[in-house]
Order: structure tokens, then sequence, then C-alpha cells
């Protein structure tokens, strides 16, 4: 598929699956604005221009609302009006809800949810003027139920939601709006744990019928997926990514019925 002549907007370029993303969209012809609270995006966006991508960046807090409108009126006067948006950025790092503050727990909802919204209410003015334009939303498949760091959670189960209500009330303008729910991704954070606990995956993979966990690639082709022409009539869709996470308890099934399946 074709991204040529489209501007991409990805939020937490500079991480594992933002970077993924930016590399997908641009090698299918998209100029890339590139965003993070990270400085590293700025490196980042320019080892894309070397790389044939045309990228620009911006370093901003996804949670204030005034910086997110600043960034994205940077990336849309050197690259042009977004057409599509992928609201990537998200931050997890605190385990359970009896070692959350109520700090963390305004800082992830805030970056997990109030950030999405943010960067959203950015680009629809322009996008319902144009009548056409595609958000995709990453989420988790921790936004399903409940699997630790709460916080992060309820911040990408309001996700869904948000992506439901944009579906509902933009697909009139030509908007399409779906979220990607990804399971364990093999990201630079991962493999900082493994390197802590090598037998880590190796846990986790019984729990993933495909017997693996998701690479960032895998999420960037989803998401390349919905924001195309191919997926013209999807909106508000929300699709796990998660090598078969939410089938169903496969260790609970093995055990139930004593067989390896």
């Amino acid at each position: 598929m074709s991204f040529k002549n489209k501007v991409v907007a990805i939020t937490g370029a500079a991480g594992g699956i933002g970077q993924a993303l930016c590399r997908h969209f641009g090698a299918a012809g998209a100029a890339i604005g590139a965003l993070d609270r990270s400085a590293a995006v700025t490196a980042f966006a320019g080892k894309l221009n070397q790389e044939g991508i045309k990228a620009a960046s911006a370093v901003f807090d996804i949670a204030d609302i005034d910086a997110v409108a600043a960034a994205f009126a940077r990336i849309e006067a050197e690259l042009g009006a977004v057409d599509i948006l992928v609201n990537n950025a998200g931050v997890s790092d605190v385990p359970s809800l009896a070692a959350t503050t109520p700090a963390d727990w305004r800082r992830m909802v805030d970056t997990n949810l109030n950030g999405a919204y943010y960067c959203a209410y950015a680009v629809l003015p322009g996008m319902t003027a144009r009548r056409c334009g595609a958000i995709v939303n990453i989420g988790s498949v921790n936004g399903f139920g409940a699997l630790g760091d709460p916080a992060y959670s309820a911040g990408k189960a309001g996700m869904v939601s948000l992506t439901q209500a944009l579906a509902m009330e933009y697909g009139r303008y030509g908007i399409r709006a779906n979220i990607i729910c990804p399971g364990t991704v093999r990201t630079p954070i991962w493999e900082e744990r493994v390197a802590r606990n090598p037998e880590i995956l190796e846990k986790l993979r019984k729990w993933y019928p495909l017997g693996r966990v998701v690479e960032p690639v895998d999420i960037a082709r989803a998401a390349a997926f919905l924001a195309s022409d191919a997926a013209a009539a999807i909106t508000g869709a929300v699709l796990p990514v998660d090598c078969g996470l939410t089938a169903g308890n496969i260790v609970m099934s093995r055990e139930l019925t004593l067989e390896d399946f």
C-alpha cells in the first residue's frame, strides 16, 4: 500500500513501536511528523531524512494541550496538513494499584488518554474541513481487563471509548478512527527486562497461542492497514494484535483438556 503525498503524525516516535511505525509509513512514501517528549526524536528524524524518508520532529509534553497545539502547528508548517494521526505515545511504570499515588494516576492518564485526545483535537479541524482523514490509536490488551499497571490500563480502556466516539461523530466527515490493542511487544524496554531476567519472555510465551510475543513491525503493519484505503469501510474497530492472547486462556485450556495443543 502507498502513502505517497500523505503526512503521518506519529506520537511516541522515539520508542521501539514508534520507530517501527515511522519507518513503515515512511517506506510507503509518507512524510513523517515524528513527535515525542524525548529529545532523541530530533536525531531520529534526522536519520529518517538521511534514509530518504521526509521527516520533521517536535519535542513536547503530550499532557500539555498548548504544547500539543504548537507541536502540530510546527509539523504542518514543515510538512503540510496531517492526513493520518497515530496516537502511539504511552507510559507504564507503576505495576500495582497499591503502589500508585494520585500523582502517578494523573500522569499516566494524562499521557495515555488525555494526550491522545489533545492530539486528535489538534488535527480534527483540518481533517473535517478536507472531509477525510484517519486516526489510529495504539491501545493495549490491558484495556480489556486487569493485567497490572492499573493507571495505564485505565487510560488504555478510555482510549477504546475515545476511538469509538471519534468514529461515531466524525464518520460523516470522512474521518475514520480505529484502535490497535497489542499484547507484549518486544521493544527495547522489554530487552532491558530480558537482560535482567533472561527467562521472562519464555515464561510469557506459554500464554500466547502463536508461541511468541509481538514485534514492533507487527503493530506498524496493522496501523498501516487501518490507515489505508484498504480499510475504507472500517471505523470504530478494536483490533487486538496480541499473538492470540485474548482469544482465550490457553494455559487453562491445556490444563483442563490435558492436551498440549
